[in-house]
C-alpha cells in the first residue's frame, strides 16, 4: 500500500439514488481522480439492520485492510456494527455520518435508543469523523460525545446545470427525495390539495425504497383528487432529472429531517425558489432569501408557503435570484475530495 492508499466501505449498491449514496459515489470518484488508490469495500445490503452473515462478512473484509490504510466507513454500516468488527481492525477508521441513524423518522423509542447508544459507542472508536454539514457536526459533538477536533465538515459538491430549459406551463412544482416517511411527501401531497384551486403541476422524483410508504403515497394522490396533476415519477435518469429542474418554477420538499440535503444545492444551482421545513440542516443549507421554511408535519403552513410563491410572481422572482446567486457560489466535488484527502493523510500519519 502507498502513503496515498485508502479504502471506502459502503453497504449495498453504490448507484442507489439517495443523497448519501450520491455523496459516497462522487467522493470515491473524486478521490481516485486526484490520484489516490482507494479500494471500494462492498458491505451487505442489509445494513443498518444487518443479518449475521452480513455482519460476519463485514468483519472479515475490514480486518483484512492493512494498518497503514485508513478506511472510510459509511454511517449506514458504522452506526449499526457490532463493536467486535471495529476492534478487530488494524486499519484506522474514518466514519462518514450523513445523519445519525437514530434520527430516522418513525422509529420506536426502544430502537431509537439502541441505535443512539450503538452509534455513540462506535464513533468513539473512529480516528476521525466526516459529516456533510455543521448541523450534523453539532449533533455528534453535543449528543454523541465526539470531540469537535475529530470532526470535519465536508460539504457535498454541486454540478452546474447544462444549458437553459423553458419553464413548464402551468408552473411545475418539483420535489426530489426517496419515497420514505422522513421525506414528508405525504405532507406535500396534503398541502398541494389545499392549493388545488391554483394552476400548477407537480412531479415527485425518488425511488420507492419503502414499498409500503410508496403505496400510501399513491393512495393519497387518488384520495386527495390529485391524479392527473401529481406524478410520482420514481427513479429517473440523470438527464431527465436535469430537465425537470430546468422546467420547474419552484422546488418543494416537506422533509421531517435532513442531515444536509444535496437536493437543496441542486435546486439553488438551477435558481429555484424553495419551500421546505425548518428542521435539521435545512436552515443552514437553504441560502437566506432563497426559500420559505415552515414547521415540519404542517400541511397548512406548507400550503400557505406554496400559495405565496404561486400567487406572487415578484416574490418568486426575488427568491429565484437569491437562489441562483447562492447556487453559483457552491463548490464542486473536487474540493470535497481534496478536503477528505487531507483528512486521510492526517489519519494515516498519526497511525
Amino acid at each position: 500500500m502507498t502513503a496515498r492508499s485508502a479504502a471506502f466501505a459502503v453497504p449495498g449498491d453504490l448507484t442507489t439514488l439517495t443523497g448519501g449514496y450520491i455523496y459516497d459515489l462522487r467522493l470515491l470518484a473524486g478521490l481516485r481522480a486526484l490520484g489516490r488508490e482507494v479500494a471500494h469495500i462492498p458491505l451487505g445490503a442489509s445494513f443498518p439492520d444487518p443479518t449475521q452473515a452480513d455482519m460476519d462478512q463485514a468483519a472479515a473484509r475490514l480486518a483484512a485492510v492493512p494498518a497503514g490504510c485508513p478506511v472510510i466507513i459509511d454511517g449506514l454500516a458504522m452506526g449499526a456494527m457490532e463493536r467486535r468488527v471495529l476492534t478487530g481492525m488494524a486499519a484506522p477508521v474514518v466514519a462518514l455520518v450523513h445523519h445519525p441513524l437514530a434520527h430516522e423518522s418513525g422509529l420506536p423509542p426502544d430502537r431509537r435508543g439502541r441505535l443512539h447508544r450503538n452509534e455513540r459507542d462506535n464513533l468513539a472508536l473512529a480516528a476521525h469523523v466526516l459529516v456533510p454539514s455543521p448541523h450534523v457536526a453539532g449533533v455528534l459533538a453535543a449528543r454523541y460525545g465526539v470531540p469537535a477536533d475529530r470532526i470535519t465538515v465536508a460539504r457535498p459538491g454541486t454540478d452546474r446545470p447544462l444549458g437553459r430549459v423553458l419553464r413548464a406551463d402551468p408552473p411545475l412544482i418539483l420535489s426530489v427525495g426517496i419515497q420514505m416517511p422522513r421525506k414528508g411527501h405525504d405532507v406535500l401531497l396534503r398541502a398541494l390539495a389545499l392549493v388545488a384551486d391554483r394552476p400548477w403541476q407537480a412531479v415527485i422524483v425518488g425511488s420507492a425504497l419503502d414499498a409500503e410508504h410508496a403505496a400510501v403515497l399513491a393512495g393519497l394522490v387518488t384520495a386527495l383528487g390529485l391524479a392527473g396533476r401529481v406524478r410520482l415519477a420514481g427513479r429517473v435518469r440523470d438527464d431527465a432529472l436535469a430537465r425537470l429542474y430546468g422546467e420547474a418554477s419552484l422546488f418543494a420538499l416537506a422533509t421531517r429531517y435532513e442531515g444536509y440535503g444535496i437536493v437543496f444545492d441542486e435546486a439553488m444551482a438551477h435558481g429555484l425558489p424553495i419551500v421546505s421545513c425548518d428542521t435539521g440542516a435545512v436552515p443552514e443549507t437553504v441560502a437566506p432569501g432563497a426559500g420559505l421554511l415552515v414547521p415540519p408535519d404542517d400541511p397548512g403552513a406548507f400550503a400557505e408557503a406554496l400559495a405565496r410563491l404561486l400567487d406572487e410572481p415578484g416574490t418568486r422572482d426575488r427568491m429565484a435570484a437569491a437562489s441562483a446567486q447562492a447556487g453559483a457560489a457552491l463548490g464542486g466535488w473536487e474540493g470535497t475530495a481534496r478536503l477528505v484527502g487531507r483528512v486521510l493523510d492526517r489519519v494515516a500519519a498519526e497511525g
